[in-house]
């Protein structure tokens, strides 16, 4: 769990990496000696420490207004009276039914009758899951991070091959972290600092900031060249610096530094589609919620909070009613790297929460925009394409995240959502980039809040002082 929050008491963005770490057992050598020459994935020996618990109690006592066990009350009741599924989730839960079914847990759990997922409209319960939130809600975070619950966690996935140990749950704490910005158009665009991609974004940014993007038209094969190459060059250069920043050489503001930039920008060929490898596995499963919040005094929180792959690891120990999260396949097994597995580190996640403020007439900040994109190696992608959209092009906030999209995979695989054309697409294989079937490719949702100025008046044009509306 990753928050970004903007504290209107202080005047003052504030940065969440709740994320969990390798156990102590999860070391390189293991791993190899089971026969793996990459990481694992959707496996319990990819479940590291889960970090969501202590970050939404992190959150709740710095700015919150209730306590955490007032804020499992909801998710009680519906764990415990049940919910009817609908036609989305079920239709996502059926395609995962079989890998749910190898995992004793995991098909008590989430399979009617053991045997397959819940229809649309069909009532679903969890009543293991609404024991162990109310464990929480009556003993605190504690009843995972050494208590009961994690006893349990821990002894199931130790059973099944994986790494975890209790001790590994007692030393898990939430870390606030000072976000990172890069100016941009007027505005300046604000991410979390490594473990995550959220560099990667920024660093796309600087790259595209020289070019007359709008000249070129929104979606048009030459602007959509630039971001993908672009995109290319920023994710190489996080899969080579950006791990657990404890062992990062190179910290990620040298990743945006001018020299640097100017050079990775100098490596664009306009002409023709970059062929090489990616660095890292294209991750293009995600079991992400994000979510993006304001109150009535000014605050407002990026919200990201996953699982990874769908049902992430796809193991539920039993009588705990969760899945586990299998974010240790973020980890490299290439040896030298910083996000090269090794026991206690955080693998690079790719869930970002994003923030962007505006300058204001006395030398400070003020708040803009809450927003994220779920789909994971999609995030970065697609919060420059939203920002792009708003910011170059003029349009307003619901305008800018229906607006069709790209998603690079590796090498020069692209898709492109359906509303672009075949100009388009014949336009960019002329310049070497290969088209995927959008179909199978998921684009990322997204969510945003614009804080509008005062004495907004319905009807009027926000976007006269360079503001987009907000829905």
């Amino acid at each position: 769990m990753f928050a970004i929050v903007w504290s209107a008491k202080d005047h003052k963005l504030y940065g969440l990496n709740a994320s969990g770490r390798a156990g102590a057992l999860m070391t390189r050598d293991a791993l190899l000696a089971r026969g793996h020459r990459t990481m694992p994935v959707e496996s319990v020996e990819d479940v590291t420490v889960p970090g969501a618990l202590s970050g939404w109690d992190a959150l709740l006592h710095r700015f919150g207004t209730i306590t955490l066990a007032q804020a499992l009350q909801p998710a009680i009741g519906y764990a415990e009276n049940g919910f009817p599924v609908t036609p989305i989730i079920s239709q996502d839960w059926a395609s995962e039914a079989a890998r749910l079914a190898r995992d004793d847990g995991a098909r008590a759990t989430f399979l009617v009758d053991g045997t397959r997922a819940p229809h649309a409209g069909e009532w679903f319960s969890n009543p293991d899951l609404a024991r162990s939130f109310r464990l929480i809600a009556a003993q605190g975070p504690a009843a995972l991070y050494g208590g009961e619950l994690g006893q349990r966690v821990v002894t199931g996935v130790r059973q099944l091959g994986g790494y975890l140990t209790l001790d590994d749950l007692r030393g898990q704490r939430a870390e606030w972290v000072e976000p990172i910005s890069v100016p941009f158009k007027g505005y300046r665009v604000w991410e979390l600092p490594p473990n995550g991609q959220g560099v990667a974004a920024l660093e796309m940014l600087r790259m595209l900031e020289p070019y007359d993007l709008r000249a070129l038209g929104q979606n048009s094969a030459p602007y959509l060249h630039l971001l993908i190459e672009a995109k290319k060059l920023a994710f190489a250069d996080a899969a080579r610096y950006v791990g657990e920043p404890a062992a990062m050489q190179t910290p990620a503001t040298a990743l945006l530094d001018d020299r640097f930039v100017a050079a990775r920008r100098a490596l664009i060929d306009p002409h023709h589609a970059a062929d090489r490898p990616d660095p890292g596995r294209a991750l293009t499963a995600s079991e992400t919620i994000y979510l993006t919040a304001a109150d009535s005094a000014g605050n407002m929180v990026s919200f990201i909070n996953s699982l990874f792959d769908a049902f992430g690891s796809g193991v539920v120990v039993a009588g705990t009613g969760f899945a586990l999260q299998d974010r240790g396949a973020g980890f490299t097994l290439d040896p030298g790297l910083p996000n090269t597995v090794a026991p206690g580190k955080r693998p690079f996640h790719t869930i970002i929460p994003a923030f962007v403020t505006k300058p204001d007439s006395q030398g400070g900040e003020q708040p803009w925009m809450s927003f994220g994109v779920m789909g994971g190696s999609m995030q970065p992608q697609g919060h420059v394409q939203v920002l792009l959209n708003l910011l170059v092009f003029g349009m307003d906030l619901q305008q800018a995240i229906d607006a069709p999209r790209f998603r690079h995979l590796d090498g020069r695989r692209v898709a492109l959502e359906a509303p672009i054309g075949d100009s388009v697409r014949s336009a960019l294989a002329a310049l070497g980039h290969l088209m995927v079937d959008e179909r199978a490719v998921a684009f990322g949702g997204a969510q945003a809040i614009i804080r509008l100025p005062r004495g907004y008046e319905a009807g009027s044009d926000p976007r006269k002082d360079g503001m987009a509306a907000g829905y």
